[in-house]
C-alpha cells in the first residue's frame, strides 16, 4: 500500500493534537494518509496501553486515514540507534509516501525532539540501497521521502507555513476527544495531568486560531521545514 502522507508520532495523540487538521483535508482531496506510532504511551499518567489502543482506532476512524502502525519503542527511553532507526526504515518503505510529518523539532516532552530527529535521519536512510530491510518476507527497495515537514505541539514555535482547517475544526476536536481516558473527564479518579483540564480545548483552539490569524484563517496548523520549500507562482503562497 502506497501512502501520499506518513504522520509519525511518538505517542497515541500527537498526531490528533497537532495535525489532524491537517491530515483530514488532505483526505478530503483524494489523498491516502497513514500514521506511525513509535511508543505506545505506556508511560502516561492516565490510561492504559490497552485503552490507548482502543482510542488510537476510535481517533483513526474520525480522521478517516487508510493504515496505523504501533513500532513498541519504549516510551521515555528509546533513542536513535540503529534498531530503531531500521523500523522507521521499513515504515517509510513500506509505505513510500511522498511527504512525512513528524514531530515537533523541539517542545515540553523530550520524546518529541528525539522522535523528530530519529524520523528525519530515518528518511534519509531509506534511501539509500545499500541498506537493506526485509518485510514479510521480501526485501525492500529504497525509497526517501520528498518532504519531511514537523508539526508544532506544546511550546509555541514560529511556523514556516500554516495550513488553513477551519472547516475541519469539529472532527479534530472529535478526534481528540477519543482519548478518552487522557482528555477532561469530570468523573474520572484519574490523575490531574497537565492536559487532563477541560481549559486544554480553549488552548487548543487558542493555538490554532493564532496560526490562523497571519494567514486570515479561524483555524489553522503550523508547521516548520527542514530545507527551503520551492514554489512555481507566487500563487502558490496565497
Amino acid at each position: 500500500m502506497k501512502l501520499d502522507i506518513l504522520a509519525f508520532a511518538a505517542h497515541p495523540d500527537d498526531i490528533e493534537l497537532s495535525a489532524a487538521g491537517t491530515l483530514m483535508k488532505h483526505i478530503a482531496q483524494g489523498k491516502t494518509v497513514g500514521i506511525i506510532d513509535l511508543t505506545q504511551g505506556e508511560l502516561g499518567s492516565r490510561g492504559t496501553i490497552e485503552t490507548r489502543y482502543e482510542e488510537a482506532d476510535a481517533a483513526s476512524k474520525i480522521i478517516g486515514i487508510s493504515a496505523r502502525v504501533n513500532l513498541k519503542m519504549a516510551d521515555g527511553f528509546f533513542n536513535d540507534s540503529e534498531e530503531n532507526k531500521r523500523l522507521v526504515i521499513e515504515q517509510i518503505r513500506r509505505f513510500q509516501p511522498k511527504v512525512v510529518l513528524a514531530n515537533a523539532i523541539e517542545d515540553r516532552h523530550p520524546d518529541h525532539g528525539r522522535a523528530a530527529k530519529l524520523v528525519s535521519e530515518a528518511c534519509f536512510l531509506a534511501g539509500l540501497r545499500k541498506i537493506e530491510t526485509v518485510w514479510e518476507g521480501e526485501s525492500q527497495l529504497a525509497h526517501r521521502p520528498k518532504a519531511v515537514y514537523h508539526y508544532i505541539q506544546d511550546h509555541y514555535l514560529k511556523a514556516d507555513f500554516c495550513v488553513d482547517v477551519t472547516e475541519f475544526i469539529d472532527r479534530k476536536i472529535e478526534a481528540i476527544k477519543a482519548y478518552k481516558t487522557q482528555f477532561y473527564d469530570p468523573n474520572s479518579k484519574e490523575p490531574i495531568t497537565p492536559i487532563s483540564g477541560e481549559e486544554f480545548f480553549d488552548f487548543i483552539k487558542g493555538r490554532m486560531m493564532q496560526y490562523g490569524r497571519p494567514i486570515g484563517a479561524k483555524y489553522a496548523e503550523g508547521f516548520t521545514v527542514e530545507r527551503e520549500l520551492g514554489i512555481n507562482s507566487f500563487d502558490d503562497l496565497i
